[in-house]
């Protein structure tokens, strides 16, 4: 799963306009190619550097030898010892090494085999292990196993390390590699070599992969008439889902209200942000996203306050990424709930999903989000106002310090 990516808005219909005029261009400009190397015997090479120069006033792209693009793929065709080598192949390779330059991990290109998986995933269902992964400190890491699936039962905790899958050493490797590698049919299993902080000796997990199904929400009362509701991610399920559980809640009349975004590893901006108007008043800034060079665009609540009068303590660890964070950290800017738990996964920016015609998608990072008193959280996290960890010892021992404690808090 990937966090997290937001449905289209002005800016992005701007941007697919664009785009639509680029593939015109690029449309017109294999046209010129075509004919000036099938009948007037120009090399293709030479005439894409015509071309491109003419259409461009950048100087840098002026200095690029567009020719070697294409030697490079003509010597790989005729001199790799394993040949035939698919040009399908060579293609998606290029588009995944030019979203790569960037140096992002969150911005990837799919091919339409990974992109097919991509999207099952943020549908809420898809086949594999269940687990979050992204990239800090150049480390393949977990942001967070999915509740009952075959990762959280294994043991796989939020900050591990992935530094081998099925052997292979993860060093350097993309994410969408990483995922191809550990997504894969139920019955099937993949061995994950772990790194864990405070532990010498690495871990090595094998898990057997299934259908999962995420469950975006769940809820009970606890002792004290506390609401406790677990919000496990933000699918195209999970607004429908919230919004059903806070009626329910509400007729139990809670004295107070715990909101549980441990280990959730984000989602959709928009669900965010409708979930965040439940707590936050009506007119009040939930975030601002940057686009950089001076523009910005604030998300406003337009109904809220469903749950504004409970007293309320939210939970967050270091799985709690992405959209969760703006959750967090909106109803934290706003004073509305005390954040309990441990520093959060810090991952600040802001995905937009372009699919194409071949089934193939670009994920890529648009905007660095602030919360609503401008604070940056990306690759920081966001710090609880009050602290309180949970061991090894204590997942084991199946005890939870970090919700006794809020349940403590809201019934003292």
């Amino acid at each position: 799963m990937e966090n997290h990516t937001r449905k289209p808005s002005r800016v992005q219909r701007y941007f697919k306009f664009y785009s639509t005029l680029v593939i015109i261009f690029i449309a017109f400009l294999g046209g010129i190619l075509f004919g000036a190397w099938k009948f007037n015997g120009v090399a293709v090479s030479q005439v894409g550097d015509i071309v491109v120069n003419k259409f461009t006033d950048n100087p840098e792209t002026q200095e690029i030898d567009f020719g070697i693009f294409w030697e490079t793929w003509r010597t790989i065709q005729n001199k790799y010892y394993d040949r035939p080598v698919s040009e399908k192949d060579l293609f998606y390779g290029a588009l995944v090494g030019m979203s790569a330059s960037v140096q992002d991990p969150y911005t990837v290109f799919f091919d339409p085999e990974i992109s097919q998986d991509f999207n099952e995933q943020i549908s809420g269902t898809f086949e594999g292990i269940g687990i979050e992964i992204g990239i800090k400190d150049d480390q393949l890491v977990v942001i967070a196993p999915l509740p009952e699936t075959p990762a959280y039962n294994a043991g796989v905790l939020a900050g591990d390390q992935i530094v081998s899958i099925d052997g292979t050493d993860t060093t350097g490797i993309t994410l969408d590699l990483a995922v191809g590698m550990i997504r894969g049919e139920k019955g099937t299993s993949v061995e994950l070599g772990i790194r864990r902080e405070n532990e010498e000796d690495l871990v090595s997990i094998s898990i057997v992969r299934e259908t999962i199904k995420v469950e975006s929400i769940s809820w009970k009362m606890l002792d004290g008439n506390v609401a406790h509701i677990v919000l496990s991610d933000f699918n195209e399920n999970t607004e429908k889902g919230f919004e059903k559980a806070v009626r329910e809640i509400i007729l139990e009349e809670p004295k107070g209200v715990i909101l549980d975004l441990r280990n959730n590893p984000g989602g959709f901006l928009a669900t965010a942000v409708n979930i965040a108007g439940y707590f936050v008043a009506e007119n009040d800034v939930v975030l601002v996203e940057d686009f950089g060079n001076g523009n910005e665009n604030s998300y406003v609540v337009e109904n809220g306050e469903d749950f504004i009068d409970y007293p309320m303590i939210v939970l967050v660890n270091a799985g709690t990424a992405s959209a969760s964070e703006i959750v967090a950290g909106a109803i934290q800017d706003h004073g509305i709930a005390t954040v309990l738990g441990e520093q959060t996964f810090g991952k600040g920016t802001v995905q937009e999903l372009n699919e194409f015609a071949d089934g193939s998608s670009l994920k890529i990072t648009v905007a660095e989000w602030l919360t609503p008193n401008g604070r940056s959280i990306d690759k920081e996290g966001i710090t609880p106002d009050v602290i309180v960890e949970i061991t090894l010892d204590d997942i084991e021992a199946g005890l939870d310090p970090q919700l006794n404690k809020a349940v403590e808090l809201l019934t003292e």
